[in-house]
């Protein structure tokens, strides 16, 4: 069953007849370029485009014969065709039709696949944008490190999808090309300059050396930046997950009207879409990693890759599709507690400013050393006894003492702290973000 978050036309891209289709568009596109050659009669390609049809259900009935799903095809289009056919699947291996194919209905997916990665950037540059300022625990290693901005954490993750989409418009233009170069490659009956011409029609460069099929490592690289879509997903859904934690309560996902959380606690809230995203993406990883082990192949091909993508192309760009819109859908809508972070930022007592204090005792003369010992001692007897840091610091002669009252509250100084927060946002999203 196909997500109801996938896009329609994703769908259709992985069906069995649209497979099929494109196969039929192969076989007449071979016809066409052998005709405008005077290598076949331009009648008899008239025939076949006019009568070339197809039944699935027909072409298993075939193929439970002939346990080979191409002569299948090609039998069921003879039917329909009459002695025209003869003309068909002229000089071609079966790969020159399945791995065209394919790539045809990979460029289509990673078509749609961008276009969720733009509607997510703009979502995520949105929900940037609106909360620059808006205060937060910066956290490492699950602990406060110091204060940051939730708009800077979103822009970080836009940033990631930048890359996303970068990488899988490459990856769309590595898997974009087809052949039509005979049993092994070697262009027997069909000549490379009609390969390349066959290949220009159907939108595709060609591949400049395939054996019996389109080398591997160029799905392998397809399906790795499926993977790291996924990676950049699952690193937003579990944020999204440690952020909702009743101990931290800093934002949540959109609880709708009549939702339910729990069959025997009605209190509950799940971060459920996000739990589904972070499961979701170890099965494309794993798909990745099937992939890979696609590449090496016996001599000029095999078929141990064939079945394997069967499963992993289809789930794979399915699945993306789906987890693309459920994120959109997850941020757009993403509840932002800002009362709450700036309580959970003020639980540290003002421990998060200690980087700007040590670097002041330093610019007075101190070596990083003592000036670290200087305000770690302070540091830790705050932690200890829950008094207020900046306090100490202030009655504390080697640090207040040194650096006077007013130098030790710039220290403490948030606008001070996010100074350069515009500059960064400037250089994510440009002079005038909107």
């Amino acid at each position: 069953m196909i997500p109801r978050y996938t896009r329609p036309e994703m769908g259709r891209i992985w069906e069995e007849r649209e497979k099929i289709q494109r196969m039929l568009d192969i076989e007449i596109a071979v016809c066409e370029e052998l005709a405008e050659r005077g290598e076949i009669p331009a009648n008899e390609v008239e025939e076949i485009k006019a009568k070339a049809a197809f039944d699935p259900q027909r072409i298993r009935e075939i193929e439970r014969v002939t346990k080979h799903d191409v002569i299948a095809f090609l039998t069921n289009v003879a039917e329909n065709v009459g002695p025209s056919s003869r003309f068909i699947h002229l000089g071609l291996t079966s790969s020159d039709v399945l791995d065209t194919g394919l790539a045809l209905q990979l460029v289509s997916s990673a078509g749609i696949i961008i276009k969720d990665l733009e509607t997510l950037r703009e979502t995520l540059k949105r929900r940037a944008l609106e909360h620059r300022r808006t205060v937060i625990a910066g956290r490492s290693h699950g602990m406060h490190a110091e204060p940051m901005t939730l708009g800077l954490k979103i822009a970080g993750w836009f940033t990631e999808f930048d890359r996303a989409e970068n990488r899988m418009r490459n990856a769309r233009e590595t898997v974009r090309v087809g052949q039509i170069s005979g049993a092994v490659g070697v262009c027997a009956h069909i000549a490379p300059d009609v390969e390349e011409a066959i290949c220009r029609r159907l939108g595709l460069q060609v591949d400049p050396v395939s054996s019996q099929i389109i080398q591997r490592d160029r799905h392998a690289e397809y399906m790795s930046a499926l993977a790291l879509i996924a990676a950049s997903i699952q690193r937003v859904a579990t944020e999204v997950r440690h952020l909702q934690r009743n101990e931290v309560g800093e934002a949540e996902e959109y609880f709708s009207p009549g939702q339910k959380g729990s069959s025997a606690m009605p209190h509950k809230r799940n971060p459920v879409v996000s739990e589904q995203l972070c499961g979701l993406a170890r099965l494309v990883q794993t798909n990745a990693a099937a992939a890979l082990q696609n590449v090496p192949l016996w001599h000029e091909r095999d078929i141990s890759h064939s079945s394997v993508e069967r499963v992993i192309l289809p789930d794979s760009n399915i699945l993306i599709d789906y987890m693309l819109n459920k994120l959109n859908d997850l941020i757009d809508r993403w509840v932002i507690y800002p009362k709450r972070m700036r309580e959970n930022l003020d639980r540290s007592g003002k421990l998060l400013c200690s980087e700007h204090v040590m670097l002041s005792l330093i610019r007075t003369g101190l070596t990083r050393e003592d000036a670290y010992a200087r305000v770690q001692g302070p540091a830790m007897a705050a932690w200890a006894d829950g008094s207020d840091f900046q306090e100490k610091l202030a009655d504390d002669p080697d640090v207040g003492g040194l650096l006077g009252g007013e130098a030790l509250a710039r220290c403490f100084d948030l606008n001070e702290h996010f100074r350069n927060i515009d500059a960064i946002f400037e250089r994510v999203f440009g002079s005038d973000p909107r």
